[in-house]
């Protein structure tokens, strides 16, 4: 097991976005929504990265040539709960290799975050254009859209995306 694993398993435990479990959580207020949703359909960047508000950095996370397969998954699963407890998320091809979700999630905390109290945010990284995605073949997409391609019946006003 690499000796950096168990801190670096804490540290992302640690940047949880925490309740006191003790209090009620606290209702948001129909001007707070809307401000949110405001923010959100204006496009307005986000203010600060994901990194910022968790206290988290890219740079303490080891390449993940570093690690086995079944130690960067269970990063990827600390990090899967890290963003569900700021109402995020991630999707990911399933058959993603571990080391490229890895490397993934690790830049998640470099890109736009802005905290939102109701609803979740998803990182996605598919631009819905196949040839040119980052999952190369890996892409959810890829199969539909080769097929497509070998389809000359097809008329590209009814295509699905």
């Amino acid at each position: 097991m690499h000796p950096y694993l168990s801190h670096l398993i804490a540290d992302i435990e640690a940047a949880q976005h925490a309740e006191d479990p003790n209090e009620m959580p606290r209702v948001q207020s129909i001007e707070e929504h809307f401000e949110e949703v405001e923010q959100w359909i204006s496009g307005a960047d986000p203010q600060h990265t994901f990194g910022y508000y968790c206290g988290l950095k890219a740079v303490d996370f080891p390449p993940a040539d570093q690690f086995t397969d079944e130690e960067i998954k269970l990063v990827c699963n600390a990090f899967e709960h890290l963003l569900f407890t700021w109402n995020s998320g991630t999707d990911f091809p399933d058959k993603l290799p571990p080391a490229f979700r890895y490397n993934l999630m690790v830049n998640i905390l470099d890109k736009g975050f802005t905290p939102v109290n109701s609803g979740s945010m998803t990182f996605d990284f598919c631009s819905g254009y196949a040839p040119d995605c980052i999952f190369k073949e890996y892409c959810s997409c890829l199969d539909m859209w080769n097929n497509l391609e070998k389809d000359e019946d097809y008329d590209e006003n009814e295509l699905p995306f």
